[in-house]
């Protein structure tokens, strides 16, 4: 126990809250920096596997992650190409199509759930309600997902739901790229649900908290996102769709147009960081050809020549 507890050194405070408290540290064997989640637990008999040996917290190691993409869009000083945009939603698609291979919903889905280093890698954290699904009798609690990225579905009272309710999240962040502001704000669920573009949508009315609304005439998506593309628009509104059996799954909307068109995305070291966070400095180039030319004798130029 000694050993495992002296292997990391405390170096920051980062935050706490009501079951853990997360602190920057370093690893010792390594010196990778990584992130300590300490537990709170309730008896010595559930700490009993505590890794630090502290016998009152049970601590997870993570990758130390420098900033999330609710900071990235509300800085002001940051400009989001559609190269930069497109580079998020590849990484954050990719990351879901793994959990829902693995029957795993995330199930709170949000720009600051969506973390990022200082090489421009996107993580998605936070997995407190995350739960698996797959079984058609399991009937979940519709109390999940920020307000503002909850499926219209969950609005509803749904219980049996699936992969749709992380694709509807998925659309209202790439929305919330666009317009770097949260796409649909809504102060209640009522309210929620009014903001949301009304559709065909088979069974809605046979959901536990269904409310007739008047007919609301919707607003198409191009006069919302004016600088968007046909791509860009055709992959919102599948996201967005408000039938959860017609919203696209992460493999369809990665096979989508959008992706393999112009622009192609930002590589992530080029990706676009907060002030305060620093980048390791690139290698100069001048140093690599001259490693290169090194290995054989021979110039770059001439081992390039076919």
């Amino acid at each position: 126990m000694t050993e495992k507890l002296r292997r990391y050194e405390k170096i920051d405070f980062l935050g706490e809250g009501q079951f853990a408290t997360v602190y920057k540290a370093k690893d010792v064997e390594t010196s990778k920096i990584v992130a300590v989640k300490k537990i709170k637990v309730g008896s010595r008999a559930e700490a009993k596997d505590d890794v630090f040996g502290h016998k009152s917290n049970v601590s997870l190691v993570f990758d130390f992650m420098d900033t999330d993409l609710e900071v990235i869009i509300k800085d002001n000083n940051i400009v989001l190409t559609s190269a930069n945009i497109k580079a998020y939603m590849i990484q954050t698609l990719q990351g879901l199509d793994y959990l829902h291979y693995n029957w795993i919903l995330h199930r709170d889905l949000k720009p600051n759930n969506l973390l990022v280093n200082a090489e421009g890698v996107l993580k998605i954290g936070d997995f407190g309600l995350a739960k698996f699904f797959g079984s058609p009798n399991r009937i979940n609690t519709h109390q999940v997902v920020t307000r503002w990225y909850r499926a219209p579905e969950l609005l509803y009272g749904a219980r049996l739901y699936g992969t749709g309710i992380d694709m509807w999240a998925v659309g209202c962040i790439l929305a919330e790229l666009l317009l770097r502001v949260p796409f649909l704000p809504g102060e209640s669920d009522l309210d929620q649900l009014t903001r949301i573009f009304q559709e065909t949508w088979p069974g809605m009315t046979e959901l536990p908290d269904f409310i007739q609304f008047k007919p609301f005439p919707g607003m198409p998506l191009k006069h919302i996102f004016t600088a968007a593309g046909d791509d860009l628009l055709d992959l919102i509104a599948s996201l967005l769709n408000v039938n959860p059996l017609e919203r696209c799954t992460c493999d369809q909307a990665l096979q989508m147009p959008y992706f393999s068109n112009k622009p192609a995305p930002t590589p992530g070291p080029r990706l676009p960081l907060p002030t305060s966070v620093k980048r390791q400095p690139e290698e100069k180039p001048s140093l690599k050809r001259k490693l290169l030319e090194s290995m054989d004798g021979a110039s770059l130029a001439k081992r390039l020549q076919f």
